[in-house]
């Protein structure tokens, strides 16, 4: 099942080059565009390099989110267009279905993480961390990929359509990124906002990346971020399940 996803991925590239150049566009478009603007706003001075360092390690959620959408889109897909079924009457694990999705989907998102950090290496991020700062933050990222992807597996279950599918992942990809400390800090947020900001999933665990990466501090963010990426794949995996069985009867 992961080799016929890896070969479904090489196949149509379409969607992949889309996933991957998307944050690569978004992070030349903040650095080059806005971040002297915003490199002021938050204390920076105008200076386009100290934002890129500020603006990194949320981008590299941002990826992760985004490559949640091709996972969608690909279990929908084999949903409606019937080779779930068929796979059903083959002597082969249910559970290898989901986990072929899953694994070939965080194989493809860890790549265009790569990517992205070898652009932001190429425009002047000079990250400040030990073998082991970059250890633990590779690590928290694998672990948010892997729960958001089990969630986009569910969210693929119960779309109708891959046109729908490839829109169910868009809160989590889109407007969670925004409304996070990805691009600015929470304090300069209004406060009607700023509650749900500081404690929503992309901060935590952004402010924990930020904070190995860079070296700034990181407080109770970092059990935060493993107690959400920990809640968000067994939500995803347990839900996943339910509908797989469910589509079963």
């Amino acid at each position: 099942m992961l080799r016929r996803n890896l070969l479904h991925a090489r196949r149509y590239p379409s969607m992949t080059l889309q996933v991957a150049l998307i944050p690569v566009f978004l992070l030349l478009l903040f650095v080059y565009v806005f971040g002297s603007a915003l490199g002021t706003g938050i204390g920076q001075g105008g200076d386009r390099t100290a934002y890129l360092s500020y603006l990194v390690p949320g981008m590299l959620l941002m990826t992760a989110g985004v490559g949640a959408v091709p996972t969608a889109v690909a279990v929908c897909m084999d949903r409606t267009e019937g080779i779930v079924a068929r796979f059903r009457t083959m002597a082969i694990s249910r559970a290898s279905i989901l986990v072929g999705h899953v694994v070939g989907s965080v194989i493809q998102t860890v790549i265009t993480l790569v990517l992205l950090l070898a652009v932001a290496f190429a425009i002047g991020f000079r990250p400040d961390a030990n073998p082991v700062e970059w250890a633990a933050a590779c690590g928290l990222l694998v672990l948010f990929v892997f729960a958001l992807t089990w969630l986009s597996v569910a969210l693929g279950l119960i779309s109708r359509t891959p046109e729908g599918a490839s829109n169910a992942p868009m809160p989590i990809s889109f407007l969670l990124p925004f409304v996070s400390s990805t691009f600015v800090p929470v304090d300069s947020m209004p406060s009607w906002i700023r509650w749900f900001a500081e404690y929503q999933p992309f901060t935590t665990i952004v402010e924990t990346v930020r904070g190995l990466l860079t070296g700034t501090g990181i407080g109770d963010n970092a059990s935060m971020a493993l107690a959400w990426c920990v809640g968000i794949a067994l939500l995803g995996f347990v839900w996943s399940l339910r509908l797989f069985d469910r589509d079963a009867r």
